[in-house]
């Protein structure tokens, strides 16, 4: 499925060397005024091609609005928007067909697909299918801000070197704000240095790092969400998959969580100003798969890029035999801080959705 959502659901199509990509929204509310420019911002900081971080493929990653927006505002049916793929080099990629990439959707895209799927930048297996993703979650995101949820994340960590993470009980709008408009977003802004030199060390070294990305969501109503099999854990996990290198997500405090004992790892509850609050955000703003009121707090883990131009061992799926791999095109040294934006992006879709089960968009 390349679809995701239930009362608001998208639709992503296209392959990463194809004429375009694109997604299809479904379930919008009528009358909404988006701020382009606002959009546009979000999908420059996922863009390629801008940072040494980054891939050297340099797309605008402009979406051009097919349906669905009239003088900027939602009309209320399917806004579908797409972008074009205009710097590519398929050749780059004339090996991979037969040996497939070390850690990659190659080998398994072939057996599920018999031999037909576009390999050429990985086609529909991708990261430049969260572009669309990223389009996606920039028009629900400024929904939600309207009803006063805002969301951001910020680069947890690369390698072992980590940015501080949040206070998960008290975070402020003029942070949010700020990570949600940075390309290279961290709390701890000194944190910057020590990991673009780890990812340049990556790179010359023609080699790639992973890390870690947590995300924060403000605002959201106490009550929203359902238990067992269709909660807030269960909404944001599914569309986190999604995410092409994402290899684990936790929330609140996770694993660290499963170390404590249950004095130090609950919340207490207490009044403040007649609204019930917790102490403590081991929860991570999530009690019994619905929203506590308190900041959701989740981090996700993204491995290092497999794409790297080394030369490795893999097989020969037409010869039927071991062979050695080294792979040509550009590709991310650290998937990490474009893939950022993208974490948000997500979560918006599943907030939006959460709240318009529950009647509160």
């Amino acid at each position: 499925m390349s679809s995701w959502g239930n009362d608001i659901k998208i639709s992503i199509f296209g392959e990463s060397h194809g004429n375009g990509i694109g997604v299809v929204i479904d379930g919008l509310p009528s009358g909404e005024k988006l701020d382009m420019e606002k959009i546009y911002l979000q999908m420059c900081r996922r863009a390629p091609g801008k940072d040494k971080a980054a891939t050297p493929r340099l797309e605008k990653d402009f979406p051009e609005i097919m349906s669905g927006l009239l003088n900027d505002t939602t009309t209320g049916t399917p806004l579908c928007a797409v972008i074009k793929n205009t710097n590519t080099r398929s050749q780059d990629y004339g090996n991979v067909m037969a040996n497939p990439r070390p850690s990659h959707a190659d080998y398994t895209g072939y057996v599920r697909y018999g031999g037909f799927n576009d390999i050429r930048g990985g086609g529909h297996f991708s990261g430049r299918l969260t572009a669309p993703l990223v389009f996606a979650g920039a028009v629900c995101r400024q929904i939600l801000e309207k009803r006063g949820v805002k969301i951001a994340a910020h680069i947890s960590s690369v390698g072992d070197i980590e940015d501080e993470r949040f206070n998960a009980v008290d975070i402020s709008d003029e942070l949010m704000d700020r990570l949600s408009k940075t390309v290279f977003g961290l709390i701890d802004e000194s944190k910057e240095k020590t990991m673009r030199e780890l990812i340049e060390e990556c790179r010359l070294s023609q080699d790639s790092v992973g890390g870690t990305i947590e995300c924060a969501v403000t605002g959201m109503p106490v009550g929203a969400g359902s238990p067992m099999f269709d909660g807030v854990e269960n909404a944001v996990s599914s569309i986190i998959f999604g995410i092409p290198a994402v290899k684990g997500i936790e929330f609140g405090s996770g694993f660290e969580g499963s170390r404590l004992r249950g004095s130090q790892n609950n919340d207490e509850f207490y009044y403040d100003g007649g609204k019930v609050k917790t102490r403590t955000n081991h929860h991570g703003g999530i009690l019994g798969g619905i929203t506590s009121g308190m900041p959701i707090i989740f981090r996700v883990a993204v491995k290092p890029t497999p794409s790297i131009s080394q030369k490795q061992n893999t097989v020969d799926l037409n010869e039927k035999k071991d062979s050695v791999l080294e792979i040509h095109g550009r590709h991310d040294p650290c998937i990490v801080v474009r893939a950022v934006p993208v974490v948000e992006a997500a979560a918006a879709l599943a907030m939006i959705n959460i709240l318009s089960e529950v009647h509160k968009l």
